[in-house]
Formats: structure tokens, sequence, C-alpha cells
């Protein structure tokens, strides 16, 4: 008999509490709760104090604690536990980083914690644990903070409604460009390099004066960012702006280096300042590591002689190394230089993330700031009511003690008679009430009118305050100027610690060839296109092992530093690195591993790469022109094309001619053979200079194409080899029937000449 269980939700049962949601609805109205959560309570800073909600409960919960700059260290532990008790339900170790990362000189431009013991270094090692260190508020901090007892922002309840924490700090310091901030929420990250505050303050002050000032001239006072740990920033002006504009960008900072002679002639460069964020035990185990794996030879050493400044010392491989190819060398290849992002992702108002520009932010700073002043003025106002209200009761016991005596001794409701007989307050009935008997002098009196006046001015001073813009806009642009006084350029902490400067005009190739070891190599090519590095300078090629079916098409000696070009009967040229290789060991790679060559070209032949170098090059149905080699280097795998050919036709010689200067005649002549073994000399300067192009014609067929061509010096003849290696020279006056024009027929070939129709 089978029992019948009642369906989830239906009737009564176990399952009668199951209510049947929509998947979709849920997971969307969960994943917004979640980003939601992660924007506004974690990853993003509040744009008015540039703070996330767990520095700001840091620094509540210090305050607090009474911990000013005057007064002694508490332990971290106690700050944690604090913080973690009555504001933030997360994990202490969480809070600990934060609390060490505020603290830290090389990672906060301006630390808003001064911490004393062991708090981590610029190497990454860990602070010690927090029952071991200690910490109390810097001036930064209690500028943030000041005026939070005057009602200068709103507070809401903490997490368990046992307390209340400030929703902002009221701000006193630039606190979200001068310390900068990163973090990475749910479809949106932020991240801010530090500024000097000083410069912030000058553009702060310049937009109060102009509110509608331009970037450009806000960029004036900020020009960038200005690092805890210095170094140079190389980026240029105009992307600098561009990235003020947008609130996107980064900017490229290097390391300070300078030259230091050890006599001799020698020296060793010293690394003084590295860029920001950059571990230097780990960017000196990078620069190791490039050692021993032969990437940067031109360094022979790397030592940390670091004490309380950075001290990196760079020993050259010797003392002909150019300091400016070697440092760049390592820009490219380290830490040395890096990028910084700029993504001003911020809380607007406490609340819409946006990316702001660098106006907006500044602009966000000053309206806070002002509000702070309006609700701080208003706050002090109502203070000295209260205490004008009192003063008030006080000179009219004063001025009627007898009366008043009498009613307070005699009378059974005192505080009633007193409020019917002299029209007081309640407030000023309580106040004479408690008035203790040592404050019925004359003295006394007079000091309550000194205060009653005074309070009566600064209350004048306020309502003109709070009705006038400009008086507010005064009073916070002095304000601004105490913190720019306290942070100025001829402080301690002030000074600018980050430069500018461009990156020095260097030979890349220089660079590029300074990253590669100087290594003897020989180039072999086989005739399936397989391509190898055999280390030295081989003599015998016969030695050579081939895959079964191919052979030797072509070796020749280079050095690793060397950019090798290979032609192919495409008309494509391609560039391959000497040191990209493959090694001997085995029969090398295809080349079209290396390039994308297609699958029906083949290797016509390669050679090193010569700056100044021309080639002369031919398809096979007699075109050509003549080349400079610089201009048909590829940068990328797809290569060049060089020689425009379309099948059946295709590219098929392809003859270095000798630079200029070298020994001998310079030559002057072509010579021609074609496949019906006919000879045609002609001058060369006939044959025209091309980057690219089809060429023109250099032999005229009726049928077949071209078998050879050679250059060579007239007045020295024409050469060439038979079959038994055995030379022959034909000289110029013997050659008088071969002479021709470009694009001629030619004669039959002398006698002696090869029967393959070629030259050798």
């Amino acid at each position: 008999m089978s029992k019948q269980v009642n369906p989830p939700g239906s009737g009564d049962g176990p399952g009668k509490e199951i209510e049947p949601v929509d998947l979709k609805s849920a997971l969307e109205e969960r994943y917004l709760a979640y980003a939601l959560s992660t924007i506004m309570h974690r990853a993003l800073p509040d744009a008015r104090d540039g703070l996330k909600p767990v520095h700001r409960r840091i620094l509540h919960a210090m305050r607090l604690l009474r911990l000013d700059p005057q007064q002694a260290y508490k332990k971290c532990a106690r700050i944690v536990g604090d913080v973690m008790g009555k504001f933030h339900p997360h994990g202490d170790q969480a809070i600990y980083d934060a609390l060490v990362r505020l603290s830290q000189d090389f990672a906060v431009r301006y630390p808003l914690v001064d911490g004393q013991g062991n708090f981590g270094n610029i190497d990454g090692d860990n602070a010690a644990a927090m029952r071991y260190t200690e910490a109390r508020m810097t001036e930064v901090a209690t500028l943030l903070l000041e005026g939070i007892n005057e009602d200068a922002v709103d507070f809401r309840p903490t997490y368990n409604e046992e307390d209340e924490e400030p929703i902002v700090l009221p701000g006193a310091f630039p606190n979200l460009l001068a310390n900068g901030s990163s973090g990475i929420a749910v479809g949106m990250a932020t991240n801010i390099p530090p500024h000097n505050a000083a410069e912030l303050c000058d553009a702060a002050l310049h937009l109060i004066k102009h509110p509608n000032a331009s970037i450009e001239k806000l960029v004036e006072f900020v020009p960038g960012p200005d690092f805890p740990t210095g170094g140079i920033i190389v980026e240029s002006a105009p992307s600098i702006l561009e990235s003020y504009k947008t609130g996107r960008g980064a900017f490229r900072v290097r390391a300070r280096w300078e030259k230091e002679d050890t006599g001799r002639g020698g020296y060793v460069i010293i690394v003084t300042e590295i860029p920001y964020q950059v571990q230097k035990s780990r960017l000196i185990e990078k620069i190791a590591e490039l050692l021993i794996a032969k990437k940067i030879p031109l360094l022979e050493d790397v030592r940390d002689e670091s004490a309380e400044d950075i001290r990196v010392v760079l020993e050259p491989k010797s003392r002909s190394v150019d300091p400016n190819i070697l440092m760049e060398s390592l820009f490219k290849l380290t830490d040395l230089e890096s990028r910084v992002p700029l993504n001003m992702n911020v809380l607007s108002g406490g609340i819409v993330p946006k990316v702001m520009n660098l106006r907006e932010v500044l602009r966000e700073w000053l309206d806070h700031r002002r509000d702070v002043l309006l609700r701080r003025s208003r706050n002090r106002l109502g203070i000295i009511e209260k205490r004008l209200e009192v003063l008030g009761g006080f000179l009219v016991a004063y001025l009627n003690i007898d009366e008043v005596i009498r009613i307070i001794r005699f009378e059974d409701d005192p505080k009633a008679k007193l409020i019917e007989r002299f029209d007081l307050t309640e407030v000023q009935a309580d106040a004479i009430l408690n008035l203790r008997l040592r404050a019925l002098n004359k003295l006394e009196e007079i000091e309550i009118r000194k205060e009653h006046d005074a309070l009566m001015a600064e209350k004048e001073g306020i309502e003109k305050l709070l009705a006038s813009e400009e008086l507010q806009w005064k009073t916070v642009a002095w304000e601004i100027g105490q913190v720019r006084d306290k942070f100025g350029k001829d402080t301690e902490i002030g000074a600018r610690r980050s430069t500018f400067g461009e990156a020095g005009e260097i030979d890349l190739e220089a660079v590029q060839q300074a990253m590669i070891e100087k290594e003897p190599i020989t180039v072999v090519v086989s005739e399936k296109g397989w391509m190898r590095a055999m280390k030295g300078h081989l003599a015998d090629m016969s030695t050579l092992s081939f895959k079964e079916g191919d052979k030797l098409k072509l070796a020749f000696h280079a050095v690793t530093t060397d950019k090798i070009l290979v032609f192919t009967t495409g008309g494509k040229v391609y560039t391959i690195g000497a040191d990209r290789l493959p090694g001997g060991r085995g029969h090398g790679e295809p080349i079209r591993i290396m390039v994308d060559m297609d699958n029906d070209q083949d290797i016509v032949t390669a050679f090193v790469y010569r700056p100044k170098g021309r080639l002369l090059v031919a398809s096979a149905v007699g075109n050509g022109f003549v080349v400079p080699e610089a201009d048909i280097i590829a940068n990328t795998r797809k290569g060049k094309q060089v020689m425009n050919v379309k099948l059946p036709d295709e590219a098929k010689l392809c003859i270095r001619l000798p630079l200029d200067g070298e020994e001998g005649p310079a030559v002057d002549q072509v010579a021609v053979v074609g496949e019906n073994r006919k000879l045609l000399v002609f001058p060369l300067v006939q044959i025209p200079e091309m980057a690219r192009g089809k060429g023109v014609r250099l032999q005229r067929y009726k049928d077949g194409g071209i078998a050879d061509l050679r250059v060579f010096a007239l007045q020295e003849g024409l050469t060439w080899q038979d079959a038994s290696g055995r030379n022959f020279t034909r000289t110029k006056d013997e050659l008088a029937e071969w002479l021709g024009a470009r694009a001629g027929a030619g004669r039959m070939v002398p006698k002696g000449f090869p029967r393959n129709g070629r030259f050798s």
C-alpha cells in the first residue's frame, strides 16, 4: 500500500513553509544586492573623504580610543578588536591589513596611522602580528576628523544598532587624490595614484576663484601624481592631460638612477628610487633571473645594498657598456619601469559610482567642505543661542539678586515663581537654581557680561557667514590655505618626490641587440625549408645531417644579434631574429612555424641583414629591380611583400650587391642568362631602385625565362665556374658581342659556359 505525500507548499505537512520562487528573479535580486554591497560598502572610496568604510571605521575607532598624535600608542589588537566588535563585522586580519597599509610611508603618500613596531617594508615582508605592534593617528587623520563632534556629518546605526558611526568624515584634507585608492568591485574597479597635497590645495583654491576653470588650467597646478616612492614620470604631457580629462589613463614611471664612478674608467649604476608598488626584493629576483637566462648580456651583476634608503647596485659587463642602453634594456624587461593606471571611479555623494575627471573630483571635495562649514556653523550657532539664553537668565538674577534669594528661600515652588516674576524660560530658571553661591560676586557678573558680548559678536559673524555664499567660500579657501601651508612643498612631508622627465632618445635597435647574448652561429637552411642555428662558425658543412629526402640548400655565418632575411618565391621577405632560430641538436624547425608563409611558396635564399645593403631581385619571366635592404625589414610574422608576382610567374633570384667602400672596383654591369642559353650584359644603372613592385624587363625571351644572373665590374671581366670547379673569365674585350642594353635578347653563351645555365 503506497503512502501519498503532499507536494511542497500545499496543505499541511513538512513542506508547507516552502514557497516556490522564480529562480531567475531570485538570482538577479540576490546578485544585485551583493553587487551594490561590494560597490558601496567595500571596494569604492567616497569622493568626499577618499575613504572606504573599513578605513573610515578604523579612524573613528581610534578617535574614540583617544589615539591623537600627542597621546601614547595603543596595541593594534585593541584597535582592531574595537573596529571589528563595534563597527566592521569582518575578519580581523582584513582590518589589520588595512590599518597596516595606512601606516606604510612607501604605500601611502600621507600616512593616516603612526605605527610603532614592524609594519612591513618595501621588500614585501609582512607586518608583525597585531599583538606586537602599536599605533596612533597622524596629523592628517586628525584633519580628516576635524569637527566630527560639531554635527559636521551624519551618523548612522552600526551593524548591530548598538552604536553609531559616521557616514562620511569631515575631510579637511584632500585625501582621495593625495593618498589615492584602489579596489575591485562587481563590474567596475577604481585605481587612483597618490598626488601632492599642496598642489591639490592650489588647484582647489583656483577652482574656488574660477568655478568654470578648465582642466588644462587645473593640470598646471596638478601636473601629475606624486608617488611616496618617488621615481621619474616619463608620460607625455598630452597623455597626462587626457587622463585627467577622462578620469582614465596610465602613467609611465621609471626608477631614478645615477652613474657612480669606481675609478680607472669603471662605473656602476645606483638605483635610488623604484616605481610605486614595486617590491624591491621581487625586482632584484627578476633581474637575477634574466641574468642567469642571459637575457641581459650587458649586465654583470646586481646587488642590494639598501639600508633605510634604497640602493640597488647594477654592475655592467665592462666599462665600455653605454649606461643609457643598459638601463633602457632593463626598463624594457623589468619593473624598473612600470605603468601606474588611473581610473577615478568613485562614489559621488557616497551613493552613485561614477568615473570623474580632475575638476569633478575637486568640486566634490569643495562642495563637501562647504557643507561641513555650514553644518558646523549652524551647530555652533545653536550652542551660542543656548548659552546666551542661560547668560540672559544670570544677568536677570544679578540685577535682582535679593528678590531671587528671597524666592528661593521662602517660596514652595521657586522655579515657577522665578518664571512668573521675571518672565524667564525653564532653561534660565534651572540655570539660576543651579547657580553656586560663590558665583554671586561682582567679578562673576563682569565675566558674564564679557562672555555675553563676545558670544553676541560671534553669533552675528556666523549669521553673516550663513547668509553669504561668497563669505562661505572665503572661509573654505582660508581653511584649505591652512592645510596647504601645513603640507607645503617646503616641508619634509610635502616636498614633491616624483619628478617629470622624458624617455631618452635611445636607438631601439641597440637596445634590442643589448638584450641578446652575442655568439657566433652558422645558419643552416634545407631544401624543404627547415632552419636551424649551429653554434660557432662551421667550416665543413658535409657533416650536417638532414631528414630523409632532404638536403642542404644553403648555410652562412652569423651572430645571435643579427637579423636573418628570408626571400621566398612569392616575392615576400620575412625577418627572423638569429637568436630565435632553433638550436642545431636536431633538424631545426620548418620556417612555416616561425613565420606565416604560404604552403605553395619556397625559400629562394636567406642571408644576414645589412642596414645599408642593396639587393637585385628577379622573377622567373625575367623582370627585376634593385631594392634597399632597409626597406624590406618586416616586424611581423606576415612578412613584407617586395616583388609583385602572379602565378605561373614567381620570384626566382636574389643577388646581394656589394656595399659601397668594399675592396675592389665597384660593380657596374649585370650579366643575365636565360633558359634559352642566351647571355646579355648591360649596365647596372639601367635597373631602377624601388621598395616594391613588379620591376622592369631584364632580358627578352620567346620561350622560357631567366636562368641566372650576376653582377660584376667590367674592368675585371665576367667569371663563371664549370661543373668541375674550374673558373673561366671573359675580359671586357672578349665580352664585346654580348654587351647591350637592358631588355635585349642577347647572344648564345660563350664556349665553356656550364650546361646547367648557371654561373656557378
